[in-house]
């Protein structure tokens, strides 16, 4: 069993919305969309489910071209950001709405209505109503009527962005486990690459309606092919500086740094080196490359902080472990491990990964 798309696109009123895609989701995997608001997520998902009809192309579920089948003919779930549940029935009969529909006996609509239940943690609140549960309950009941379903592709379309903090820890970390046990195809959309590498499975990275990557998760994190898929794989979006490789040498507009190790075999040139926020540090290191920076702004997260940094031409953000009292306006010493740097070609195409994310 496998969804393909194959050379899809969607035009509407002349604006591209999705540009030719070739994507195959196989049974029993969790893919993960991910790019920021209006890259297309939404817009490929409602392709996939039926809800709108591709411009060109084909959409293929389980060997059967089903580009102009109808959203209620095929066998799909799709739950939204803004979960709705039926405020008048109870948890048992919410769950239980689909599978009436389909008719269904009652024996068979109760087992399945319990095991979706149980496997949503929802089985001692079947008989109170959707507003005498809390918010990640609400949003488990809307899941649990998806899952009940017994779809082969449930489609999740940024199902946390509306819950606290807590409860959507909570749900990540069931939402794989419910993967796991319906051997359906899942998509699940998000704005948060930390989302989608605690997802697992597979990611593909959206930018203006493209699919910049396609791949295991975490490969796609540690060996972005591009700059594109590299800012959309990083928050903040990954940090960019103009080198000129000479040798051994790296030079840049705010001096020079040892290019051994980085790009290795590699001909002298102009790049792009990239390094995540993360990887920036306000204390030295042995080998660390230290640059001179300006402070902007910060931003206090908790038990991190944000740094807002101008270096010559180039803004960057960095993100510093700790509450950190910096003056703004100041001149900060910044420093970074050199097997953190990407280098890639002045088109943006990935030509040397960081050294760490090779090793791993």
């Amino acid at each position: 069993m496998a969804l393909q798309l194959k050379g899809v696109t969607h035009v509407v009123n002349g604006q591209t919305h999705i540009h030719e895609t070739d994507l195959t989701l196989e049974k029993g995997t969790m893919n993960v969309l991910l790019g920021p608001t209006s890259s297309g997520k939404t817009s490929l998902m409602r392709l996939m489910a039926g809800l709108d009809h591709p411009t060109k192309g084909q959409i293929i579920w389980n060997g059967e071209n089903v580009t102009g089948q109808r959203v209620q003919d095929r066998k799909i779930a799709m739950v939204y950001q803004q979960f709705i549940n039926y405020p008048s029935m109870t948890v048992y009969d919410n769950i239980a709405s689909p599978l009436k529909l389909m008719g269904l006996d009652k024996a068979e609509i109760d087992a399945r209505v319990r095991e979706a239940a149980d496997l949503m943690q929802l089985s001692p609140m079947l008989d109170r109503k959707p507003l005498e549960l809390s918010g990640g309950q609400q949003q488990r009941c809307a899941l649990a009527r998806a899952l009940v379903k017994n779809a082969g592709l449930v489609l999740l379309d940024e199902p946390l962005a509306n819950l606290d903090y807590k409860l959507r820890e909570e749900l990540r970390a069931e939402i794989p486990r419910i993967f796991e046990k319906s051997g359906s195809i899942f998509v699940y959309a998000t704005t948060e690459p930390e989302e989608a590498l605690l997802l697992g499975g597979n990611c593909a990275t959206l930018w203006e309606g493209r699919v910049t990557q396609f791949g295991p998760t975490a490969q796609v994190y540690r060996q972005p092919r591009d700059t594109t898929t590299a800012r959309v794989f990083s928050d903040p979006p990954m940090n960019f500086l103009q080198v000129e490789k000479q040798g051994d040498v790296m030079r840049h507009a705010g001096g020079e740094f040892s290019a051994k190790g980085i790009g290795q075999g590699l001909p002298d040139g102009s790049y792009q080196a990239g390094f995540r926020p993360s990887h920036l540090s306000l204390e030295n290191a042995p080998s660390a490359i230290q640059f001179e920076t300006s402070l902007n702004v910060t931003e206090i997260t908790g038990s991190e902080t944000f740094v807002h940094l101008q270096h010559g031409n180039d803004r960057w953000v960095g993100l510093i472990h700790g509450v950190r009292d910096l003056e703004l306006g100041r001149d900060l010493t910044v420093y970074l491990d050199p097997t953190r740097i990407y280098l890639f070609a002045q088109d943006g195409k990935l030509v040397a990964g960081a050294p760490y994310a090779e090793a791993a």
